[in-house]
């Protein structure tokens, strides 16, 4: 998969398609991944539930997409089409390049 966290991705299907945002999770083991306020959903949590929440409320979540619904876009907004590593600068790190489409 080409698409790692930090990535900025555009959701190509589903209700929050041509949204673009952060990915802030990415579940391999099942080809899900998490967008920052993308498919938000929503949680009803009783009082005393959670250490986090004791009042308890609604609290808003960011829910799970398809991989295959979220296109890797470069930092001008506009799609990549492929992407690439190259060494930088005959180092031993690896940086990733992306190609245009």
């Amino acid at each position: 998969m080409l698409i790692r966290k930090n990535d900025t991705v555009k959701v190509i299907a589903g209700k929050d398609k041509g949204k673009t945002g952060k990915v802030l999770e990415v579940l391999r083991e099942t080809g899900r991944v998490r967008v920052e306020k993308v498919q938000v959903v929503k949680r009803h949590l009783k009082k005393g539930r959670s250490q986090a929440n004791p009042e308890g409320g609604i609290l808003e979540k960011n829910g799970t997409l398809a991989i295959s619904n979220v296109m890797l876009v470069g930092e001008g907004g506009k799609a990549v089409r492929k992407e690439k590593f190259a060494h930088e600068l005959g180092g031993k790190e690896k940086a990733r390049r992306e190609k245009k489409a």
